[in-house]
């Protein structure tokens, strides 16, 4: 019974970030691009107003003429929107699935006992720690560091060496999965953090004191807009890594890799160019930037450099890896290596393998877990050998025979 409520808890809990993922990213990906197209406006109304840019858009059916102000509006005729529970509802979704699937099994998802050795207390709450250290810690050179001239060039930097660091510890410590998975979820915590602790508490601060009919200091104010713009801009180049680090986590070929630290920290860079292409590209139309091709170049690169460094070599099949596998020894295998988690007792992913018929059945399933993805075992926690993967996949290839 617990372990079909965990499925079904994994399923929806899964469905709901995706979907409040989308929103937030969607989000801030259009407000990314609004802001990159604001031209100042020709009309003498507009800048009597305040408005300092303004642009026209089509879309389903209609016209729409976004303007922003670059001081008070002097009054909000209808509701102001605020963008923030997108935010909150992707961590927290995101948060509880990570709870559900890598600190309650954690001795299934979170620990590889041939990566390190550790008890799943102690690995639980040393990545719940290392979420927390890194926002304090980039918080602080955004507070610091991120306010000197030319700061923000430093902070970029020192931000790929700590990426880098984590990349590297994170797959010193724990299983493949779980190594991506928490690079994604600590940048992700920062991001829904700056959401939280800097961007909305300022925006309330500005919007408090633009529309209360009293007066204000504008430079005070100033510190506000510049610290939410630093971390919107922040929260944008984060925002392909964080995705890349939660999707690549079900790709074998990554995962499993003796170097897949560096795997992980090439493709997240990748991601960063790409969307500095994207974010580029909006200033470079209006003639206020670069052409952002040599970022999209750079990020394409790197992405064609790793798939020609994984190509597999060819090697020369033996007569032995040829050698016919009887039904016999794939039950052998299967019985020692998968029976702990599809039995009759424990149904992981509702799936038992404890027949012959049963085995049969799930045939393409099994090559496809054991031999292809290599996801399974999970964390090979029974010791699975490469020769026992060959053997499922010489079985299946020979079209699954029966006893």
């Amino acid at each position: 019974m617990e372990m079909y409520l965990l499925e079904w808890a994994q399923l929806l809990l899964r469905w709901l970030h995706v979907i409040v993922a989308i929103a937030w990213i969607g989000s801030s990906f259009y407000f990314v691009f609004l802001d990159s197209n604001l031209v100042p406006p020709q009309d003498p109304n507009l800048q009597a107003k305040g408005v300092g840019g303004e642009m026209w858009a089509v879309h389903g059916g209609g016209f729409y003429n976004p303007q922003k102000y670059l001081g008070a509006p002097g009054q909000i005729n209808s509701t102001l929107h605020w963008f923030y529970w997108e935010s909150y509802t992707t961590w927290l979704s995101g948060f509880a699935l990570f709870c559900v699937l890598y600190l309650w099994q954690a001795n299934v998802y979170l620990i590889d006992p041939a990566v390190h050795t550790w008890s799943t207390y102690a690995a639980g709450w040393t990545a719940l720690a290392f979420m927390l250290g890194f926002w304090l810690v980039y918080d602080t050179l955004c507070k610091t560091l991120g306010q000197r001239a030319h700061g923000e060039r430093w902070l970029a930097l020192v931000l790929l060496v700590l990426v880098a660091a984590l990349c590297w510890l994170f797959n010193q410590l724990y299983a493949g999965r779980a190594a991506f998975v928490l690079m994604g979820a600590t940048l992700a915590t920062s991001m829904s953090a700056n959401v939280f602790f800097c961007i909305i508490p300022g925006q309330r601060i500005v919007v408090d004191a633009l529309t209360r009919g009293q007066p204000y200091d504008e430079k005070a104010l100033a510190v506000y807009g510049q610290r939410g713009k630093q971390r919107s801009v922040h929260n944008t180049y984060f925002t392909l890594p964080v995705l890349f680090a939660m999707l690549a986590n079900h790709e074998g070929l990554l995962v499993h890799h003796p170097q897949r630290w560096a795997l992980l920290f090439v493709m997240m860079l990748a991601g960063v160019l790409i969307r500095q292409f994207f974010v580029q590209k909006h200033s470079w139309r209006l003639g206020k930037a670069a052409h952002p091709w040599p970022y999209a170049l750079a990020g394409i690169s790197l992405i064609l450099a790793l798939v020609l460094a994984l190509w597999p070599a060819r090697t020369t099949t033996s007569t032995e890896a040829l050698a016919a596998v009887s039904f016999e020894e794939v039950q052998a295998i299967v019985n020692q290596h998968c029976i702990s988690c599809h039995g009759e007792k424990i149904q992981m992913k509702n799936l038992r393998l404890d027949s012959p018929s049963l085995i049969i059945a799930n045939a393409q399933n099994i090559y496809q877990q054991v031999v292809v993805l290599r996801q399974m075992p999970m964390s090979n926690a029974t010791g699975i050998t490469e020769q026992g993967r060959q053997a499922l996949g010489r079985w299946f290839a020979a079209g699954s025979p029966g006893p």
